[in-house]
């Protein structure tokens, strides 16, 4: 089965138990600075009957599933006809299907028209996943995201207008000491005017085949220790203001965090002052991983 695979193969953790299908291959964008998921690997689009007679040996293999993903980097970035044509023909494969999500840059949300995405939206195509990163537009643009502030914000809205499930990522500890800060703050700003469904931040983790490995062996990066990033994500909380499904539970981070905003707020910023003061209860270092 791995043959279909161009490996290695990357999805949200909430995508663990759904059908994953490579549309495309690698990312389209593929500069971000402190990425190397899809550095190994020369972007492509699938054509749509190379997908189609994939979906068709997964049938063969699983017989019907209930939620499909379309990987890699970012599947948004198809042309919207020939993504409403793998959607169509998936759900004509596997009559049970309930959702299909996939990966979307900012741009792509942005050079796509709001009747596009709903059309995606009306065939089947319902949750996007967006990663922000950030809301500042110093650590955008240092970054190399591809948008600003103000056209990330757009992006995600254009999707929640369009009828989408939002989902969104962010990373804590992105801008290092120097603009923690502002990046704790600009980021809750930018999500308060986006107001995504669900709301996930990872934890940083600087991995050798990135830029950004590179400036912190020129010593031009210092990275956040634990208790600097636990008061980072502590700034983040404190300031969003709209409802959402909100996680911290990923392998980066250092205190798993599982709530509901804004009703859980106090207990969440009462739990991060908790492990502040006992950092013992935290992740050791060597389990946190991407």
């Amino acid at each position: 089965m791995f043959e279909l695979y161009d490996m290695p193969l990357f999805r949200p953790p909430s995508e663990a138990n759904s059908l994953i299908v490579q549309a495309t291959i690698g990312c389209s964008h593929n500069k971000c600075t402190f990425c190397g998921m899809y550095k190994m690997k020369k972007f492509r689009v699938k054509p749509v009957e190379e997908v189609k007679r994939e979906l068709e040996i997964f049938k063969k293999y699983y017989g019907d599933v209930r939620r499909l993903f379309l990987a890699d980097g970012n599947a948004m970035c198809m042309k919207t006809e020939d993504l409403v044509e793998i959607v169509r023909y998936a759900k004509k494969l596997f009559p049970s299907l309930e959702r299909v999500s996939t990966y979307a840059t900012p741009m792509d949300l942005l050079e796509k028209s709001v009747d596009e995405l709903r059309w995606l939206r009306e065939e089947g195509l319902s949750l996007v996943y967006l990663g922000v990163e950030s809301g500042d537009d110093e650590i955008l643009k240092e970054i190399r995201k591809g948008v600003d502030s103000r056209e990330m914000i757009e992006a995600g809205r254009k999707a929640i207008r369009a009828g989408m499930t939002l989902s969104i990522t962010a990373i804590t500890g992105l801008g290092g000491e120097e603009r923690s800060f502002d990046h704790a703050k600009n980021t809750a700003r930018v999500l308060n005017e986006m107001k995504p469904h669900y709301t996930a931040f990872l934890t940083l983790m600087i991995v050798e085949n990135t830029l950004l490995y590179l400036k912190l062996r020129r010593g031009e990066f210092t990275p956040l220790n634990h208790l600097e990033i636990l008061r980072e994500l502590r700034w983040v909380i404190e300031d969003l203001r709209y409802r959402t499904v909100f996680r911290a539970n990923h392998a980066s981070n250092y205190l798993p965090i599982r709530a509901n905003l804004p009703e859980d707020r106090e207990e969440v910023l009462k739990l991060i002052d908790y492990a502040m003061e006992h950092p013992e209860i935290l992740r050791p270092e060597h389990l946190r991983g991407l």
